[in-house]
């Protein structure tokens, strides 16, 4: 089991979470095998359309039952999206208020997750790819109240860019915590987005670290590293994300693979090799 923490705001948040996206009729035995293999960070989200968050529940409440982990093991983390990213089976009432959706699909995700309370509360993706509009407002408004409630513990968006991130930063009543972004190698692993997190004090989650960047994890250096620390290409990816400061995602559906992945604690990579890996994009 990892004990490997990152502290904010008074919370130990695990330093790699497993992501439950894309797992369908697997999503309940792949969640129970990542905690069983150690992971302690789950994120998940009320949107059938690329999640089951009630597999998650059942996954977290079996877990519990065999006695692997107490609910405060575990940090859980969703997510509220808008209309435009569900499919048919939506969690709240389309023709509510937005502040109305969010509570529903708030409450919704409680139920699934057996939760009184959620770790982490995220704005899965704004309404447009640029700026924010009067429903992204009314939605991290929804958020804010359920923060001041007690309900969730921190808040966050994912899917933003920096010029979005900036708006929220600047009128934000309770500012966001997390980012949590898809981290392309090509865009410097989302250098503008990570260093707007890094002058705010805001931690950034990488997600599709592997399957989003397979180019760079074909190269001839990235081999050679590897080789170097008698580890695995994504072990090296892992370890990387977190030396530059994100918290990794990883959403493997192999056994094996969760226990590797999470055998990246016990190693560094030298400067060079992190600015090599980084620099990516100016090759």
């Amino acid at each position: 089991m990892t004990k490997h923490t990152v502290p904010i705001d008074g919370v130990e948040v695990p330093a790699f979470f497993y992501g439950t996206a894309w797992k369908e009729q697997q999503t309940q035995h792949l969640t129970e095998l990542a905690i069983a293999s150690g992971f302690r960070g789950i994120d998940t989200a009320n949107q059938r359309r690329h999640y089951d968050e009630a597999a998650v529940g059942r996954a977290i409440a079996e877990s519990i039952a065999k006695g692997l982990v107490a609910r405060e093991d575990l940090f859980l983390q969703t997510k509220f999206t808008f209309r435009r990213g569900q499919d048919h089976r939506l969690p709240y009432d389309p023709k509510a208020a937005i502040p109305a959706q969010v509570e529903q699909s708030f409450a919704s995700s409680l139920g699934h997750l057996g939760a009184e309370q959620i770790d982490s509360y995220l704005l899965h993706g704004p309404t447009s790819s640029t700026g924010l509009a009067a429903d992204d407002w009314a939605a991290w408004r929804a958020m804010e109240t359920i923060h001041d409630s007690g309900r969730t513990r921190m808040l966050g968006v994912s899917n933003f860019q920096v010029d979005q991130l900036q708006q929220l930063w600047q009128k934000a009543r309770v500012r966001p915590q997390f980012v949590q972004n898809r981290c392309y190698a090509s865009l410097g692993w989302d250098r503008q987005v990570r260093e707007f997190c890094r002058a705010h004090g805001v931690v950034y989650q990488g997600f599709s670290l592997l399957t989003a960047n397979r180019d760079t994890l074909a190269a001839k250096q990235m081999a050679q590293i590897a080789t170097r620390h008698r580890r695995t290409i994504p072990q090296i990816v892992f370890r990387f994300a977190i030396q530059i400061g994100m918290i990794p995602l990883t959403g493997t559906s192999n056994a094996e693979h969760m226990q590797a992945d999470l055998e990246v604690f016990d190693f560094s990579l030298e400067p060079d090799e992190v600015a090599w890996i980084e620099g990516a994009d100016m090759r």
